[in-house]
């Protein structure tokens, strides 16, 4: 037992200075480097929040900033403490374990990882500290007592803006581009492509990803995004889905300079893209993270925490389309009545394509 207790202490000073020395790099990860985001006084009464972003990070203008968003509304209302670290790319889990491990052990809880790719490693921590909660995004293999499972229905948001790129294509030719082929991005691309048909069975659909598991970097590759995008817009498309994470930069940068129409995700990018293309984005998937992100963090504060699967969905409100910019006015209506018809149970929208 003292052999353990002195084990646990050496591991927890380590950690302590490893995360120091990673606050002090400060910043978001706009480099593939694991940092540190500045965090606020922690109030330990309320609870100390660790977050983990995926690869891009804070700034990644979409799936991450929509946690953080989350996290920063969170610990805003409740008062909470905070830090969030990013991830690097090409990196293993082991890596991914350490980053976790790094904050259960400093004495952050509850804690929070951003993206399927923590899987493994959330569920190996997660066993390891019994008693701090943790939530993972995107993933419902990772499973255990104090795990919370917090997941979309990213087929049924798809299906709508693949109804709208349908609506507003002039060509009859439309386009989706994925980060990396795994079954989670292929969700985007199931439901893309069934609004699309849903609305003009025969029209042209271009499917692409940026990259392949063990892979990654399809998420945070904007010139390969921008040279796949630039392709499809010459084989016709004039309409462009992007899934890409921080390779979406790229996407919106060649239908910019091809005077034709993108399609967000996750975050409303013509809100929070580069305002030099934001003015193509007709309309963004809406997956709507931070929500999740917030409930979780509601719920500890209210010691209401429940391990398992949290499912966000169109009837739930966790996906959804916008409409800034005003470019989809013309056919919300009919986005509005496929989108009944899905909550009702009219449309099932697969998951797989």
């Amino acid at each position: 037992m003292l052999r353990n207790r002195v084990s646990k202490l050496a591991a927890a000073t380590a950690a302590g200075a490893m995360l120091m020395a990673a606050a002090a790099c400060g910043g978001s990860d706009t480099k593939g480097e694991t940092t540190a985001n500045a965090s606020s006084a922690p109030d330990a009464a309320k609870g100390k929040v660790g977050l983990a972003y995926d690869i891009g990070g804070r700034g990644d203008q979409s799936f991450n900033d929509a946690a953080a968003a989350g996290l920063d509304k969170a610990k805003d209302e409740f008062g909470l403490g905070t830090k969030d670290l990013s991830a690097a790319p090409g990196e293993t889990d082991a890596q991914k374990e350490e980053r976790l491990r790094l904050l259960a052990s400093t004495g952050y809880n509850p804690i929070i990882a951003v993206g399927f790719a923590y899987s493994a490693a959330m569920k190996k921590v997660a066993a390891e500290f019994p008693d701090v909660k943790f939530a993972i995004v995107d993933d419902a293999d990772a499973t255990g007592p104090n795990i919370s499972n917090l997941v979309f229905a990213e087929e049924q948001g798809s299906f709508l803006v693949g109804a709208a790129a349908a609506l507003k294509s002039k060509k009859g030719s439309i386009g989706y581009i994925g980060g990396v082929k795994v079954p989670l991005i292929q969700k985007f691309e199931a439901g893309y492509v069934a609004g699309a048909k849903a609305v003009k069975p025969d029209i042209k659909i271009q499917v692409k990803y940026l990259s392949e598991p063990p892979e990654f970097t399809g998420f945070n590759d904007p010139a390969k995004g921008k040279t796949t995008a630039q392709g499809m817009l010459d084989a016709g498309a004039d309409v462009i889905y992007q899934a890409a994470g921080g390779s979406g930069g790229g996407v919106f940068e060649a239908v910019k300079g091809a005077d034709a129409m993108a399609i967000g995700v996750d975050s409303d990018q013509a809100l929070t893209a580069d305002k030099a293309v934001s003015d193509v984005i007709i309309t963004s998937m809406l997956k709507k993270v931070d929500v999740a992100v917030y409930d979780f963090l509601k719920n500890f504060v209210a010691g209401d925490v429940k391990s398992g699967e949290a499912r966000y969905d169109l009837k739930a409100g966790g996906v959804d389309f916008s409409t800034t910019g005003g470019k989809i006015d013309d056919i919300k209506t009919q986005l509005d009545e496929y989108k009944q018809k899905i909550v009702n149970g009219e449309i099932t929208v697969s998951a797989t394509p």
